[in-house]
């Protein structure tokens, strides 16, 4: 191979991406690189579905638990830092497995995207000035805004996801196009992986009932107590990671803001309108496989059938 082999392994909130991916890395050699946006943080294991210890079955995880969650963190530093994971892995003689549900960190990653086309000084001003008006009006009223400007782009983020709603406001107003376009054009660009981009599917109605059970256990694996600990530490409830979901509701809850059943009911709509979101992103993706779990027995099968794909390719023996 010329070019450093790279596997992507996503698909929505709680279609299985895990254990798919796991048994994965030990069929092949592999490594596995998380692309969660929210599993980068310390102390936020249960919201954010983190592996646990035993889960990993000695497999090596790299950008989990990497940052505390009043430290800044971007699509850029998610980039770089994934990139020097990705040598280091191919540098012992492992294939690196990308898993994860942030489907822009992974676009940034295989197609290397290109973030520098804006003036860094205007664009310190603008965040500056976008940052009072959300603190001021809400993510709602910057998410209307956004639904204006580039319709596209809003259809496949979450309002709550204030670091990407910020940036494509500003990128809008600095450059006078919509990130989705940006994003579009980016996409076009020759990866400098040789690829596999599996995307495991499921039926909806599947994957919603999953989403509903994962949030029952995460009440009973102690989100409350997670997530009063982390504002106990003086993490603020309007920091980024704060906001993820699971976080913000059960901050209402404790704040007094709502009910304990209207924030669990919350958590499960949210996170299903979240699924869907993250398939209209992977429809939108090229070179990408779908796997659907229907045409498979287990997850012993679907793993047979992208250990043989990628075994196939790459002369990797059994």
């Amino acid at each position: 191979m010329s070019k450093k082999p790279l596997v992507i392994i996503n698909g929505p909130t709680a279609v299985g991406k895990t254990a798919v991916s796991v048994e994965l890395a030990l069929r092949i050699g592999g490594e596995i690189i998380s692309a969660d946006s929210m599993q980068v943080y310390r102390g936020m294991d249960i919201g954010t579905a983190k592996i646990k210890p035993e889960e990993m079955r000695s497999v090596p995880h790299h950008m989990i638990d990497i940052i505390e969650p009043d430290e800044p963190f971007s699509v850029l530093i998610f980039k770089d830092l994934a990139k020097k994971c990705i040598d280091e892995i191919t540098g012992r003689g492992h294939i690196p497995i990308l898993a994860g549900g942030t489907g822009f960190y992974i676009q940034a990653v295989l197609y290397d995207v290109d973030f520098t086309e804006y003036d860094d000084e205007k664009q310190g001003e603008v965040r500056k000035r976008l940052e009072k008006e959300l603190e001021r009006d809400g993510a709602e009223a910057l998410f209307e805004r956004l639904k204006e400007v580039d319709p596209v782009y809003a259809g496949i983020i979450h309002p709550n996801n204030t670091k990407r709603l910020l940036h494509s406001l500003e990128y809008y107003e600095l450059t006078g196009k919509r990130i989705s376009e940006h994003n579009e054009e980016q996409s076009v660009r020759e990866s400098p992986y040789d690829f596999f981009y599996f995307v495991l599917t499921d039926d909806r109605v599947a994957v919603y009932d999953r989403i509903n059970r994962r949030v029952d256990v995460m009440m009973e694996e102690g989100l409350e107590a997670e997530v009063r600990g982390l504002l106990e530490r003086g993490y603020e409830p309007g920091s980024q990671s704060m906001l993820g979901i699971g976080y913000k509701e059960m901050t209402d809850y404790i704040t007094g803001a709502v009910s304990y059943d209207e924030a669990v009911e919350t958590i499960k709509r949210e996170t299903r309108h979240f699924a869907k979101k993250q398939m209209t992103w992977f429809k939108r993706e090229r070179e990408v496989d779908f796997i659907d779990r229907r045409d498979y027995r287990d997850n012993n099968a679907i793993t047979d059938e992208l250990a043989r794909r990628i075994r196939t390719r790459w002369n990797i023996p059994e």
